[in-house]
């Protein structure tokens, strides 16, 4: 579990590629404190396993579901990405809990400057949308926002400068992808309704003729 809080931007030093996945090297300094092997580090939202570790940069192994979901698959070497280590008993809960379990990738169509913060504007598939709601939380490369405006092909978010700062999303152009995950919370609120449902049809289903002579109402 993650918090959407980025502690610090990587680089991108080499990919290796596989037939359906690759394997990441990345330069950093503050997330391999205290970091070990099999240890889960957000790598624009994405959680991936530590597989070798060095004084400056880790490798981490991506498989093809990941390249699928996200958009790993699109880095090159030298790209900036957000990192965050894996939330610690300690670790204060200052954004939102974020599994780093991809929903999908949306694509930014438009920076707007207000002031000293950014809106950003981000197209997104229906199947991810349904989950954002107003003033909800939404985790965008890894990075924890408030939902600022919501309809059924946009949302909107504000970023301030230091976000901004801290983060690789004002490094963004107008076109690129962003991988996308929705507040877990909406998901099993959907789910629970399913099976409630589903119960119900199952009650309906098991009156029957039979049933009815058999207790005496026919």
């Amino acid at each position: 579990m993650f918090t959407g809080i980025i502690e610090e931007i990587g680089e991108i030093q080499s990919i290796k590629k596989g037939d359906k996945s690759s394997r990441l090297l990345i330069k950093a300094n503050k997330v391999l404190k205290d970091t070990k092997i099999g240890d889960s580090i957000s790598t624009n939202g994405v959680c991936l396993t530590v597989t070798s570790i060095s004084s400056n940069s880790f490798e981490a192994d991506v498989m093809a579901e990941t390249l699928r979901k996200s958009n790993l698959g699109d880095l090159k070497k030298l790209n900036k990405v957000n990192l965050e280590r894996a939330l610690s008993i300690k670790s204060r809960l200052g954004g939102h809990i974020v599994s780093g379990h991809i929903d999908g990738v949306g694509k930014i169509v438009d920076f707007t400057k207000e002031d000293n913060a950014v809106w950003i504007t981000i197209k997104a598939p229906t199947e991810i949308l349904k989950y954002v709601v107003l003033k909800g939380s939404i985790a965008i490369d890894g990075v924890s926002l408030t939902v600022a405006y919501v309809d059924d092909e946009i949302f909107k978010v504000s970023i301030i400068p230091h976000t901004g700062e801290e983060t690789i999303l004002l490094n963004k152009k107008t076109g690129e992808t962003v991988n996308l995950e929705c507040d877990v919370i909406g998901k099993y609120v959907e789910k629970l309704l399913k099976l409630d449902d589903k119960k119900t049809e199952v009650k309906e289903n098991t009156i029957t003729e039979d049933f009815l002579k058999n207790n005496g109402f026919l």
